[in-house]
């Protein structure tokens, strides 16, 4: 069955969306695409060849169009998701949520309200490494999780920042932890859980001319007791795999970029995903291919198609939401703050 599909917002994260899209074939149409800027229409037109619409409530108005990409700068997402789930469209939400936890929480209840499906943009969940380290964990063989730690060393020039709007809170919510971090905070979550308590702290670096945070750190506490950190910049020259440890009663396993290896007391072990080697150059998101889209957009529909939730959805991101938020306003208040589940 091929499902006809609206796309707004047609900036830079629509590239890899629009590639999985036509790689998808007969499963899926592409129905019209939307910007408010005329001259990004036109150019997005004749590019990919797929019909314009005069407005993304008219997308929203189209009976025959079941599944919208929303693709929007942040601070919009909140208002389209609305209208979209007021319409009974099924949604695909480019990551964050919001700008804030309110607004992401909004969002989940309003398209649980509206009875439609609510599917989030954390594409590095469908890489094979990835999908390896939440098998294993929730297979139990590293046994009782220890301790866990999460780090993300991005790099981006002054010149991404001079962009218009990037990271400020008005447009982005906030600085490395909402727009890069949250993409491996997100998997680091899926394997851990949320953590009870989080004492952290964050600030703009001398690296950078922004309004938010390029360098942050946090110490967290889990419910079961283990401990662990979490620290992510934009301002690590030239940019290195983001990184996850975790330490169980069994063994311990690491994931390094695309590469993850498990090593337990018994000298069995388990690798998955591309050689170290192949990790040392970090490579743009947006250069990155259309393969991981192509997974999450397929995984999403054949959800839909068996009545099943999204595989990544509102409440997944809403983990990720609650522990930057946690950390930011521990930051500010100079305490620990507390996680209710």
């Amino acid at each position: 069955m091929t499902t006809r599909i609206g796309i707004v917002g047609l900036g830079m994260a629509a590239e890899p969306h629009v590639q999985a899209l036509h790689a998808l074939g007969d499963r899926v149409e592409i129905a019209a695409a939307y910007s408010p800027t005329p001259a990004r229409r036109a150019a997005f037109a004749e590019r990919h060849r797929v019909p314009i619409a005069d407005s993304a409530a008219a997308i929203f108005a189209d009976p025959a169009i079941g599944t919208v990409l929303i693709l929007t700068p942040p601070n919009t997402h909140l208002e389209l998701v609305a209208a979209a789930a007021r319409a009974g469209k099924n949604i695909i939400l480019e990551k964050p949520l919001d700008i804030s936890l309110e607004r992401a929480e909004a969002i989940v209840a309003t398209c649980r309200q509206q009875g439609v499906a609510l599917g989030i943009v954390f594409q590095n969940r469908y890489r094979p490494a990835s999908r390896a380290l939440l098998e294993l964990v929730r297979g139990g063989r590293l046994g009782r999780l220890l301790s866990a730690s999460v780090r993300v060393d991005n790099w981006r020039p002054q010149s991404y920042y001079d962009e218009p709007g990037r990271g400020t809170r008005a447009r982005d919510g906030g600085g490395v932890l909402l727009t890069q971090a949250i993409h491996t905070i997100d998997l680091f979550l899926a394997a851990t859980g949320l953590p009870d308590e989080i004492v952290g702290h964050a600030a703009t670096s001398p690296v950078h001319r922004m309004e938010t945070e390029d360098v942050a750190a946090a110490l967290l506490h889990f419910p079961g007791g283990a401990m662990g950190t979490l620290s992510a910049t934009t301002a690590a020259w030239p940019g290195l795999p983001e990184r996850i440890d975790l330490v169980g009663e069994h063994g311990a396993a690491q994931l390094v970029g695309a590469h993850f290896v498990a090593r337990f007391h018994d000298g069995s072990s388990v690798t998955a995903g591309a050689p170290p080697a192949e990790t040392g150059a970090v490579v743009p998101v947006m250069a990155a291919g259309h393969e991981l889209h192509q997974a999450l957009i397929e995984e999403f529909l054949a959800a839909l198609d068996t009545g099943r939730p999204p595989p990544v959805g509102g409440d997944d991101a809403l983990n990720a939401h609650r522990v930057i938020d946690a950390i930011l306003r521990s930051s500010l208040e100079h305490r620990p703050v507390r996680l209710v589940p």
